[in-house]
């Protein structure tokens, strides 16, 4: 009976998300109601606080439950290569190939850094953070070819520069530059990721 009695409630923790997501990408957070969100997820409004406390922690719980990382992360942990080079080249296809996938998070995402100055979006990293630090620790000890930067600082570049690789490929589409862009783009971000744009000194 207990069994059962989570089920529905992850399921309707469930179409609660669905429902505040549609209203949050339509409308904006704070344009939405709590009603609204009832409405939309065919609940009566006192059934809403059953599950969350208030509009915050529904857009809290959207972040964490959708977060392309459930995909991304994996994606990245299988990502394979006999270099450096090979590897960075499989984890950020990877990357921004699941970001593709999920078009609405990119959405989801400018709301948090306008409205809630990415507080919610430190807490998932703190989730992830763990899990995918080991990754870049252990390239940085096998890969005897890399510059010694701290792993550290080499996930966050990493995430940076494919992150915002996805983001631009919004941005400059359907425009003159869009046209003028090499085919091998994503190439030239993994050279430069890996190389940097300076000529190697003579």
């Amino acid at each position: 009976m207990k069994e059962e009695t989570i089920t529905k409630g992850g399921r309707t923790r469930q179409a609660i998300e669905d429902a505040a997501l549609i209203l949050f990408l339509e409308h904006g957070y704070h344009a939405t109601s709590m009603r609204q969100i009832a409405d939309q997820a065919g609940l009566a409004l006192g059934g809403i606080y059953n599950h969350f406390s208030n509009k915050e922690e529904i857009f809290s719980g959207i972040i964490m439950d959708k977060h392309p990382y459930k995909r991304v992360l994996p994606a990245i942990l299988a990502a394979e290569g006999e270099t450096a080079e090979d590897f960075i080249r499989s984890a950020a296809s990877a990357l921004v190939s699941e970001l593709g996938n999920q078009p609405d998070f990119i959405k989801l995402m400018f709301i948090e850094i306008i409205e809630f100055n990415g507080k919610h979006a430190s807490l998932m990293l703190r989730e992830i953070g763990p899990k995918l630090l080991p990754v870049f620790e252990r390239l940085v000890k096998v890969r005897k070819n890399l510059r010694k930067i701290h792993p550290a600082v080499l996930m966050r570049s990493f995430i940076g520069m494919f992150f915002s690789f996805y983001v631009t490929e919004l941005f400059i589409a359907d425009t003159p530059l869009k046209k003028v862009m090499p085919k091998d783009s994503f190439d030239l971000f993994v050279d430069i990721y890996l190389h940097g744009i300076l000529k190697p000194e003579e």
